[in-house]
């Protein structure tokens, strides 16, 4: 037992546990037995890679973060699947004959011993979590054996010598391929589109179509009537659009799949959503947001009551940010109530309700029957129609801190929105706490970042924001970032606070651009200003910050 109170203390005094959260974890290890480390973990009082990190300082070891990390295939030939799983280890390098490991117990012996033995040297040691650990882990190992780009290749010249029917069995394993393909560059959607002579593959990353693969227009009827099938749409409609879904199981994750189709002259296109479920729940730290937003966003978050908003376009990254904030609130102390659509993440203390259309059960009544609950705080997915953002503005001012998402280009913008949602502009000028805007750019690969000179625009540009630079860094494309130059994305955000001035303002119905120069003035952080910063520091490059917030 002593182990795990001094990993308890470690936690505390790195200031990611409470005294107050040790206690009750403590409490319920005595009723369930669990181990200390996973029930905190359940409990999402800290997270894997917190509580990896906890760990790494306490043996000596240095954290690695395997979620931007693609093992090389030399290293991961060196020791068959089955032996890394049974020691609890993951070949990552090799270096001048050096192995670099990444292990989860800092007391595995047998793992350094065996990397040891295979070449000689010792090898470079790091300490990973143990849920990365697992997904990194299986991905690697599974696109070994099973090379989808050689198998794309053989199947499309498979294609070129059918002149017949192709086998049903052709068609399910190259839709399959283009989904793992998909799910292996991370991508969010998968577009299949024909043309007049092939038919093109397309997947998001990052934010950004990239071009997959080209196949045969003969197999594009075929493609698309077996991702009908999957997603239970009527085969013989071709001329409507149609929607459906269907979940993928792929190395023990479930994916949703939504599919949408349309016609179009040259055939159905099809765009395919995956989504994987959300991953481990973030500190605001981690989303890329600077320490005095970090420090602001925390003291908004403590309020008592109001509205406070995170608005953006689609995939900006509002939920990630609104569950980020919410767990540095002190859930103990305040009764949390949300509903969303769908429940992404999981909260420990948190009651999470989820919208269910059919039983009528959506935002706004939702929100009504929280009344009753005695609710510290509300938190509804989103603000899309008139009742749910009056019920939010009835909720704020009876002395409840209510957290929403909207859909606006930037934070100024959401007032005349709620206005437009026919809400009551004294109400909400008495309301409105504050309005969190954001974007998310792909941040350079670090394994291709390079110095170049600055253009003339760039430079001009730099200075306009009154920073003085002469180089920058980008991203030049390797084979780590499928030769994009990015790899991953990070937020950059703006944060109206309302303050007695802005109050008055809304009240009056000022401009919003009258709104937005007095929260500049006052210090707010323009949007693109602040991607303009990240660029200056090397994180991501002026071109990017411009094609997201220009």
């Amino acid at each position: 037992m002593a182990a795990p109170i001094k990993i308890g203390e470690l936690l505390l005094s790195q200031g990611v546990l409470t005294p107050k959260q040790l206690q009750i974890a403590l409490e319920q290890q005595q009723v369930t037995g669990a181990i200390l480390g996973d029930l905190l973990i359940k409990l999402g009082f800290i997270t894997a890679p917190e509580f990896a990190r906890t760990i790494a300082v306490q043996s000596g070891l240095e954290y690695l973060d395997l979620t931007d990390v693609e093992p090389d295939e030399e290293a991961l030939r060196l020791i068959p699947k089955d032996t890394a799983e049974k020691i609890g280890m993951i070949p990552l390098y090799l270096e001048d004959g050096r192995m670099t490991i990444g292990i989860t117990n800092p007391s595995n012996i047998v793992a350094v011993d065996t990397a040891t033995k295979l070449t000689g040297k010792q090898p470079r040691v790091y300490l990973v979590d143990h849920d990365h650990y697992q997904t990194t882990l299986e991905k690697s190992y599974y696109f070994i054996t099973h090379p989808i780009q050689k198998r794309m290749q053989e199947i499309i010249a498979q294609l070129r010598q059918i002149t017949g029917t192709i086998p049903g069995s052709t068609i399910a394993e190259l839709v399959e391929l283009i989904m793992v393909d998909g799910i292996r560059k991370q991508a969010t959607d998968i577009h299949i589109s024909p043309t007049e002579d092939v038919t093109n593959v397309f997947y998001r990353i990052d934010g950004v179509l990239q071009h997959g693969h080209c196949i045969q227009k003969q197999v594009h009827a075929g493609i698309v009537s077996r991702i009908k099938i999957l997603g239970q749409l009527d085969i013989a409609e071709q001329r409507l659009p149609q929607d459906g879904s269907f979940s993928h199981s792929f190395l023990s994750k479930n994916f949703e799949v939504r599919v949408s189709t349309i016609p179009s002259i040259f055939g159905e296109n099809l765009v395919l959503r995956l989504l994987a479920g959300a991953g481990p729940l973030l500190r605001l730290e981690a989303l890329g947001f600077n320490a005095s937003i970090v420090h602001q966003v925390r003291r908004l978050f403590n309020k008592s009551y109001g509205i406070i908003l995170i608005v953006g376009p689609t995939g900006s990254g509002k939920t990630t940010t609104l569950y980020a904030a919410l767990r540095e609130l002190n859930r103990l102390e305040r009764n949390v109530l949300t509903v969303e659509d769908p429940v992404e993440y999981r909260l420990s203390f948190v009651k999470q309700t989820q919208v269910n259309e059919k039983a009528g059960y959506e935002f706004a009544s939702a929100a009504r029957s929280f009344m009753r609950q005695d609710p510290d705080v509300m938190l509804l997915g989103e603000i899309r129609d008139e009742e749910t953002a009056q019920m939010a503005v009835r909720a704020a001012i009876t002395g409840h801190l209510v957290l929403s998402t909207l859909h606006t280009n930037d934070a100024v913008t959401a007032v005349p929105r709620l206005l437009d949602l026919k809400v009551d502009t004294f109400l909400l000028s008495s309301a409105l706490v504050a309005i969190v805007a954001q974007r998310l750019v792909r941040k350079n690969c670090k394994y291709c970042t390079e110095e170049y000179g600055l253009s003339h625009d760039e430079l001009e540009l730099f200075r306009q924001h009154k920073i003085e630079k002469k180089t920058g860094l980008r991203g030049v494309g390797c084979s780590k970032c499928g030769n994009s130059g990015f790899s991953g994305r990070v937020s950059i955000c703006e944060v109206l606070v309302v303050d007695n001035t802005i109050r008055q303002l809304i009240y009056d119905g000022a401009s919003t651009g009258t709104i937005m120069e007095h929260a500049l003035a006052n210090g707010t952080v323009a949007l693109q200003h602040d991607g303009i910063m990240k660029a200056a520091e090397g994180i991501t490059t002026l071109a990017e910050v411009m094609r997201v917030a220009g």
